[in-house]
């Protein structure tokens, strides 16, 4: 399948660059060129103007099994996520099972339960977006023979968020960290006061310096975060990890965490998030207002924002989509500003702080929103789409 997208107004590429005035070719699934033409595409979609980006990499989320989340009770929030731009999340840990006994966590139950949260997300693509999910919850006990099975079980995310810090002079913790990078496994930590569950160990710089995660998880705040300098001094001194900025933040805090990324030159190392479905609820639009708020607050340059929430989300992660360039996964989202918007295309609507519409989302360069999407108002222009006799044999 060929599709050519025409008429692009502005391309927001998810590293940072922006082209403007332009066309992309998609071709099985893959960005082919950009700038380029296709002879006899399957497909057209005139995007009339609009911004065209990465879908969005929703870095922190909390599934539990299939589509069902219980913390909120909810059933279909992946497809709406969709619907706001959302093509790929990461699980932050499927932790919210009713009745898990968090004070008994054992090291074959947590394996369990990843994969089969892993066995009825991940293999699932019929909502749409990918789901990253299987994310394990790191607790005393494990073996290096343990990393070896979960490699094996196809898990790739690890977190540390109920483990027992009085015991991190042992240097279990460490170990645990090694290993996983020794099998390409991404481990993310906890940080900051307690999680909703109440049961979370606190992990302020102290602990985050010492174990030296990839990622650190809601770093301004999930729901509260560690006092500011505390978190000055995890960006200076843990050069090599991400720090994550989550819907359910602090929002004073993560002007903090921003100020101190960009006096250092370093907003390549935010990650963004909604840490959802939780006690902030389910929120399908809650990875474009992270985008507003970054802007329009914090002073990101939109297409910096963006690439936070797409290229390096997904980069951090490990994973190959998030970036629009030639061979990488076509994920991508067509918006623009809706009607009463001062901005003229979706980088001013995120300047303003203003919320832009969606017209069609794509996944694997198959259209999986198209006309408007039902979580946002409508663009004033929504893309038109034109399938070509071949394609419909």
């Amino acid at each position: 399948m060929q599709t050519l997208i025409t008429n692009i107004g502005v391309l927001v590429a998810g590293d940072g660059s922006v082209q403007r005035d332009t066309s992309l070719s998609v071709d099985d699934g893959l960005v082919a060129d950009i700038g380029g033409d296709l002879s006899a595409p399957d497909v057209v979609i005139d995007a009339r103007g609009q911004t065209v980006m990465p879908g969005l990499v929703d870095g922190h989320v909390h599934p539990t099994v299939g589509d069902w989340t219980p913390a909120q009770n909810s059933v279909g929030w992946i497809r709406n996520y969709l619907h706001g731009g959302v093509t790929s999340m990461v699980s932050a840990g499927e932790l919210h099972v009713p009745g898990l006994p968090f004070d008994q966590l054992t090291p074959e139950l947590v394996f369990g339960l990843a994969c089969l949260s892993r066995a009825t997300l991940s293999a699932n693509r019929g909502y749409g977006p990918r789901v990253e999910a299987g994310t394990l919850l790191l607790v005393p006990g494990m073996s290096e023979s343990m990393f070896d099975r979960m490699a094996e079980a196809g898990l790739r995310h690890l977190k540390f968020i109920f483990y027992d810090w009085a015991r991190l002079e042992d240097g279990e913790a460490l170990d645990y960290v090694r290993w996983a990078r020794e099998r390409s496994m991404i481990v993310k930590i906890h940080s900051g006061g307690v999680s909703r569950s109440g049961s979370s160990r606190v992990a302020g710089y102290d602990v985050v310096q010492a174990v030296g995660a990839d990622v650190v998880g809601h770093i301004s705040g999930g729901p509260i975060p560690m006092p500011d300098d505390e978190i000055r001094r995890v960006i200076d001194d843990v050069p090599h990890a991400a720090v994550e900025i989550c819907s359910s933040m602090n929002y004073r805090a993560t002007k903090v965490t921003v100020d101190h990324l960009m006096l250092r030159g370093q907003l390549d190392r935010m990650t963004v998030g909604t840490d959802t479905p939780g006690g902030t609820g389910v929120i399908p639009r809650g990875m474009l207002r992270n985008i507003c708020y970054l802007s329009s607050v914090c002073g990101v340059a939109p297409e910096l924002a963006v690439a936070a929430a797409t290229g390096v989300t997904a980069g951090r992660h490990g994973l190959d989509q998030g970036v629009i360039a030639p061979g990488r996964p076509a994920d991508l989202v067509i918006l623009g500003p809706i009607t009463g918007s001062g901005g003229k295309d979706a980088l001013e609507c995120f300047a303003l702080g203003d919320l832009p519409g969606i017209s069609t989302v794509l996944v694997d360069g198959a259209i999986v929103v198209e006309g408007r999407s039902e979580q946002t108002p409508p663009p004033t222009r929504p893309a038109q789409v034109r399938r070509l006799t071949s394609a419909r044999r």
